[in-house]
This record gives C-alpha cells, structure tokens and sequence, in this order.
C-alpha cells in the first residue's frame, strides 16, 4: 500500500486529494495547520491528520518524521498548501508580500527539502508541485501570487534535473478556476494604512469580470483536480506538466496560439481595461 503525504488538506483540492488517493487504496498523511478543526478526514480508514504549517521548519519536520513513522515511508508527497494575494502591487505591504512567498513558495522548498534525505534513502519518491495555469499566464491585480507560481514553476523544473538521478521524480499540475472558498478562505487583499484611489475604477471592472459566472469560463469542482493529481502520480509516462481543468486548457491553448501583446491586448478587452486611467 503506497503513502501519500498532502499539505494544506483541509479544504479545496487538498481535502479533494485526500479522499480520492483514499478512495484508491493509498494511506494518506493529510497535513494542515488546524487539525483538531478535521471532522471529516478523521473518520476514513488509513488516513491520520498531523499538524503542519508549511512557513514553520519545526512543524515541517515533525510532521513529516510522524509521517514516515507512523506509515513506514512516503511515496508521494504533494505541495498543494497556498492561497492568493490580489490587488495592487503598490498597495501590499512588506509583511504581506513576505507571507504570499513565505508560503507559496519557500513552503514548498520547506517541504521538499525535508522529504529529500528519505526519498534519496530509497532511491524512489515523488514530489507533486500543485501551482496554477496562473504560473504560466498572468491576470491583471494578481502580481505577487503570479510571481510565487511562476517562481514554482522554474524552481520545479530545474529541480526535475537534480533528482532524476536518484529516481525522484518530480511534476506540476495547474488548475484553472476551482469552485472551493478560495475566494473568501484562501484569497487575501493588499491592503496599506492608505487607500489609493487612482486604482479604484480598474478595480471595479476586475472584480465585476472575476465575479460574473456569465463571463466566467466553467470552474471545475476539487474531485476533478484531484482526479488529475492521482493521474500525475501514477502516470508511467515521463510527463511533467498537467494543466488541469477546461478554463485553464482554454487560456493555456490561447496563449501559445498567439503573442504575448495578442494575448494581453485580449485579456484586457475581457476585463474592460483598455481605457487608462483618468488622473
């Protein structure tokens, strides 16, 4: 029975994965920072909840030296713990943009190079990097997450050459629009002691398009993430990359078909931007 270890499993594509690698037969560390808040994973066979924030290194290492303990060994694990940071560049504070990175992206490398001695130990492993089709194009008012999923993306790929000698393999799946709380739970505003009022109007045309389920292209619901997730894990193909979900293959199609000025110039025409700002 193979050990699958999940970080950020307690909701969204997290708790998704959780329950469908259960579903399958695995064993599944599901890790997040509440545990004693888990009502539902705690009731499925072969599944054991540990405490983990992926911005503290003792909690990483605990958790993980549990994991293996408790299960015998990791098979998997899979970097999916995250959230957003939206809004203006020029309004986010220091400690916010520390926190989208110290958690997006240096959580991930926390993680993996915890695991890295046992995967190296058994000369076998897996590390699944959950990033985003928003770590290969960009939308407006999302520069500080974008920049954390595309920092995970290259860091991901150089590390695919270092570890293939040790047969640890390493893949990245990136999902589009998912329909979970993100946007209440998992999604954070710049904020700063001052509002600055020249973005105001862009921002209303942003939110209004990110909120209009007729503008919206179709979100997938966690289950089918996950269902991507397993494929990458189990796959015997050599494939890296997994783009997930029928939004986020529609916008990754677009962008290769076209330039990038194209393929800016049309999400702006989607987003009502053209206009500049009048000062």
């Amino acid at each position: 029975m193979k050990t699958v270890l999940i970080t950020g499993s307690s909701s969204g594509i997290g708790k998704a994965a959780v329950q469908f690698f259960q579903s399958k037969g695995w064993q599944v560390a599901a890790t997040m920072r509440r545990p004693e808040r888990e009502t539902d994973l705690n009731q499925l066979d072969n599944v054991k909840l540990y405490e983990l924030d992926v911005t503290n290194n003792e909690l990483v290492k605990a958790a993980i030296d549990q994991a293996i303990q408790d299960f015998g060994g990791i098979d998997v694990v899979i970097n999916n713990a995250g959230y957003g940071l939206a809004g203006p560049f020029e309004t986010a504070s220091e400690a916010q943009i520390e926190r989208q990175f110290d958690t997006n992206l240096f959580g991930v490398m926390r993680v993996t190079r915890e695991v890295l001695p046992h995967f190296r130990a058994r000369k076998a492993g897996m590390f699944i990097n959950i990033t985003s089709i928003g770590g290969l194009i960009t939308l407006p008012y999302f520069s500080l997450y974008h920049g954390t999923k595309w920092a995970l993306e290259g860091f991901t790929e150089s590390l695919r050459f270092e570890l293939d000698p040790f047969n640890i393999k390493v893949r990245l799946v990136e999902p589009g629009g998912v329909n979970t709380d993100f946007a209440s739970r998992s999604l954070a505003m710049t904020t700063t002691d001052t509002d600055i009022e020249a973005y105001n109007e862009h921002l209303e045309k942003i939110f209004a398009a990110y909120t209009d389920e007729n503008r919206a292209l179709q979100r997938s619901a966690p289950a089918q993430i996950a269902e991507v997730i397993y494929e990458a894990a189990t796959s015997e193909s050599d494939q890296m990359k997994y783009v997930a979900g029928e939004d986020a293959k529609q916008l990754w199609q677009a962008r290769q078909s076209m330039t990038l000025e194209d393929f800016h110039g049309m999400i702006k025409t989607n987003f009502g931007l053209n206009e500049n700002v009048e000062a």
